[in-house]
């Protein structure tokens, strides 16, 4: 397993990652731990969770994915072994069930939640904590056409980051990253880090694939000057890049069968570009998930691609995509779609 600098930091991280949000939801406590356990043995030592998860969030299951990998930590031990990440949730009106619905990324809520992720990790220390979105209001999770807000009563970013350089001066912490974030506000925390000597963002964690390449347009400069890497989510597309579901099919206990919310890659455009990788695959005798998750490991400006599944199968499948190479002729084929329909599911 290829392995790869964590921003300016002296950990080296799995170039895949293990994205965990089906643990608590579509996966058990068994078969998460099974996913774990084949996951180290192949190699992979990056594993990435959130308060907030399983997915899709709701009061009964949030915090069990936590504590499903705290679980399998105490009954494995190791945890040097891996580099651990989690998330802390921003403002969102529809976790308002999480902290009396006032998830903001200031002192307090910051602070409640650390603790609560340790509690649930069994762990007294996160190798990453990241901002699962920002406090600020601007595009995150496909919002296109950015409006200023003429009144921003967000918490400032400084103040964020001071309980975050609080945190790893505890030791709670070793390492801080972003997600879901915007050119402006990457560089906006990494000046003001710089300047006030405050731990700075080590990686962004954004969606990136195929149908998604807008990380392209602003952030891959910013990743690869800054030394601030793309940790790459949903690189599969929510699996419509496998061609299980060309065609209008919902296979049985499949995401998009399952719940209907996850509808950000199934506009006609996306499902037609889609089509047209999946044929691109298959013409040359390629996996298609295979083909989609390979092109995003290779990217440079990505740090690792984190990958997720719902059965051992295709966890399989997925950590085969380490040993396929992409050829010139494919690369080249990619980005013809690619310039024809450039992002349709963004």
């Amino acid at each position: 397993m290829q392995q790869r600098r964590l921003g300016t930091t002296d950990l080296k991280v799995s170039a895949l990652c293990l994205g965990t949000m089906t643990f608590g939801e579509q996966n058990t406590e068994g078969q998460a731990h099974a996913q774990l356990d084949r996951a180290l043995e192949a190699g992979i030592n990056f594993i990435d969770t959130a308060e907030m998860y399983p997915v899709p969030p709701q009061a009964e299951t949030q915090g069990r994915t936590e504590q499903y990998i705290g679980s399998w930590l105490a009954a494995r031990g190791g945890r040097d072994r891996i580099i651990l990440a989690t998330k802390v949730a921003g403002p969102a009106a529809w976790l308002s069930y999480l902290r009396s619905g006032k998830t903001r990324l200031d002192r307090p809520n910051i602070e409640a939640a650390i603790e609560a992720s340790l509690r649930r990790l069994r762990t007294d220390y996160i190798d990453l904590y990241q901002l699962h979105w920002p406090d600020r209001h601007t595009n995150y999770f496909g919002q296109l056409g950015y409006r200023h807000a003429d009144e921003d009563r967000s918490t400032p970013l400084l103040e964020t980051l001071g309980v975050l350089g609080d945190l790893v001066a505890a030791g709670k912490v070793r390492h801080v990253g972003l997600s879901n974030e915007t050119p402006w506000g990457t560089m906006r925390a990494l000046q003001l880090a710089e300047a006030q000597g405050l731990p700075r963002p080590q990686s962004i964690q954004n969606p990136y694939n195929l149908l998604n390449r807008t990380f392209e347009i602003g952030l891959a400069e910013i990743s690869l000057r800054e030394q601030c890497g793309l940790l790459a989510y949903s690189p599969m597309a929510f699996g419509v890049l496998s061609g299980k579901y060309l065609g209008g099919a919902r296979p049985a206990g499949s995401r998009l069968t399952l719940f209907e919310r996850f509808d950000r890659y199934s506009n006609p455009q996306a499902e037609s570009a889609a089509a047209r990788y999946v044929a691109l695959a298959r013409r040359h005798g390629l996996d298609p998930a295979q083909m989609a998750l390979a092109w995003v490991t290779s990217r440079p400006f990505v740090t690792s691609n984190i990958i997720g599944a719902t059965t051992m199968e295709q966890l399989e499948a997925d950590l085969g995509s380490l040993d396929l190479e992409l050829s010139d002729e494919v690369i080249g084929e990619i980005e013809a779609i690619h310039i024809q329909q450039p992002s349709p599911g963004p």
